[in-house]
């Protein structure tokens, strides 16, 4: 899967493939809405690797500590928090956390909740590891 002729979203979606075969983490994440707002924060170990879903809308995502491998739309980038980058709709992520980390995704949304936000702000995506919330996918329900 070293072949970068394969364009980049191609690829992280053979890793997602790849990873069913992988117990899964479910990551602790904390969801906040405020003004017009949403606010997910995801916490990595070190060693974690998750592939994100497709967000439908532009927004921001903060490492807000830790080094994490991202693939951009440059490739993969190694980043240390603090930093901030401009998420274009469209994207799906694989990140992996090298320390423990901490990222945070802000958007712009009416919904209020976790479950009315995933579909204002995310691609339905029946490969996805993750069910509303970041909640692991019952396996039966994944393949």
């Amino acid at each position: 899967m070293n072949d970068l002729s394969i364009p980049l979203r191609e690829r992280v979606e053979a890793l997602q493939h790849e990873m069913l075969q992988q117990p899964q983490y479910e990551p602790p994440t904390a969801h906040l809405f405020h003004g017009g707002m949403y606010c997910r924060q995801v916490w990595r170990p070190a060693g974690c690797l998750i592939v994100g879903k497709v967000h439908k809308k532009e927004h921001l995502y903060m490492v807000v500590f830790g080094t994490v491998h991202i693939t951009t739309d440059d490739g993969i980038q190694v980043v240390t928090g603090p930093y901030l980058m401009c998420s274009k709709p469209g994207t799906k992520r694989a990140v992996y956390a090298e320390t423990d980390s901490l990222c945070i995704t802000i958007h712009r949304a009416d919904a209020t909740d976790v479950e009315s936000v995933e579909d204002e702000l995310v691609e339905k995506d029946p490969n996805t590891l993750f069910a509303v919330g970041n909640k692991i996918k019952p396996l039966e329900v994944q393949q």
